[in-house]
């Protein structure tokens, strides 16, 4: 079934990363973030799913703790489907009717792709809620194997003993890759140097920047 979200037609511009945890989002994003404001874009930066989401005790489960017993993975998914209809209706389309350039750190599609890398391929109302969901102007996904990026996690002082389901980020990744091929799609290996991955990343902002001819804000 095709992922079908809302044009928005606005005046600004939605640009989403997606990815698994160590593929390089924070250091694209800092990087994307950096060049707009010097270049005098009004710049919204979020993330989802929100903290509202991200602290609950359900999300810590599933991500810190290989026993996900006390929950259907289908309640977690639920929440977090409704925490990112509210944010992208209350916090990201009155933004981009602003002008501002939107960037946020993850997007709808993780919640689809996690939801299909656990099994649950029946499931038809994500593709219901996603119908009200703002259609970013470009959507990154950035890639790199799995070794890799757990490699990076465990990097992370505070993420060193962080429980990871290897098997599970090798589904994230195909579906991921596979979603990279849809509607604005952009699929970006950052298994290479920093600069080319950010160098195809610059290119395809510019030219959505060049299509808007203004519309977006400038500080």
């Amino acid at each position: 079934m095709e992922l079908l979200m809302k044009p928005h037609r606005t005046p600004g511009m939605l640009i989403t990363f997606c990815g698994l945890d160590g593929c390089g989002k924070t250091t694209m994003i800092r990087r994307l973030v950096e060049i707009l404001e010097k270049q005098g874009c009004s710049v919204l930066l979020t993330k989802q799913p929100t903290d509202f989401v991200r602290k609950s005790r359900i999300f810590r489960t599933y991500m810190d703790s290989p026993d996900h017993d006390a929950y259907d993975y289908r309640s977690l998914s639920l929440l977090a489907a409704s925490d990112r209809v509210q944010h992208s209706n209350r916090v990201i389309a009155p933004a981009l009717a602003q002008g501002k350039v939107v960037i946020s750190d993850r997007y709808f599609y993780s919640c689809l792709a996690n939801l299909h890398a656990r099994g649950f391929l029946r499931d038809r109302w994500i593709y219901e809620i996603a119908r009200d969901i703002p259609q970013p102007d470009v959507a990154f996904f950035l890639d790199v194997d799995v070794d890799t990026a757990i490699r990076r996690v465990r990097g992370r002082e505070e993420e060193k003993d962080r429980y990871i389901d290897v098997e599970l980020q090798h589904r994230l990744r195909r579906e991921y890759r596979e979603m990279a091929a849809g509607r604005n799609g952009n699929l970006v290996p950052t298994d290479t140097s920093e600069e080319e991955s950010f160098g195809l990343i610059w290119t395809a902002v510019q030219a959505i920047l060049s299509e808007k001819d203004g519309g977006v804000r400038y500080a």
